[in-house]
């Protein structure tokens, strides 16, 4: 480079040491043309094969996205029915329990009142029972000692006991009819 400016000093002011020569100019306009045709006939048609390929990769991978999401609202919402459905379905089970529990509790009530019932009607009649077993009991002790303060206030033997029984036993209802018109008059 340095020889084209020493000689274009030489020549004088005739040739322009920025400008390249005309062959050079030529020449590289040739090649510029051949690259150009190269890289428009075979690179660019690759690349644009390329760039679809990629825009059609991205757009699957976008309408997959889109579906991928789709689905999974979809699922959401399904998730959320069923999440709603299962609390619903507590909602049921808890309130159905409470009136199971209200029913257990009345029918252990009622049974518990049917026994108390029975264990009373039971009590009243084994006390009658043993009062009429007491009044049997009472009475033949009243009469044999009515008996034998009798015998010893006539100062007979009274052995007949059909006529003791008798006394004994009008003895004893006068007693109990004497009770009942006191028992009347409190």
């Amino acid at each position: 480079m340095l020889n084209t400016f020493v000689t274009a000093a030489e020549d004088g002011a005739t040739h322009n040491p920025i400008l390249p020569a005309t062959y050079d100019i030529i020449w590289s306009a040739v090649c510029f043309v051949i690259v150009l045709v190269v890289f428009w006939k075979v690179v660019l048609p690759k690349l644009y094969v390329m760039l679809d390929e990629r825009g059609a990769a991205i757009e699957g991978n976008i309408a997959k996205a889109d579906e991928a999401q789709r689905k999974a609202e979809a699922a959401l919402e399904e998730y959320t029915a069923q999440l709603a459905d299962a609390r619903a379905e507590a909602g049921r089970i808890r309130e159905g329990a409470r009136d199971d529990g209200k029913k257990i509790v009345t029918e252990a009530k009622d049974q518990a009142t049917e026994e108390a019932s029975r264990i009373t009607t039971s009590a009243h009649a084994q006390i009658e029972a043993e009062r009429q077993s007491a009044l049997v009991s009472l009475r033949s002790e009243v009469g044999s000692l009515a008996l034998g303060l009798a015998s010893n206030v006539i100062g007979e033997s009274l052995n007949d006991d059909k006529k003791a029984t008798a006394v004994v036993d009008r003895f004893l209802e006068d007693l109990e009819a004497s009770e009942k018109t006191t028992a009347g008059n409190k």
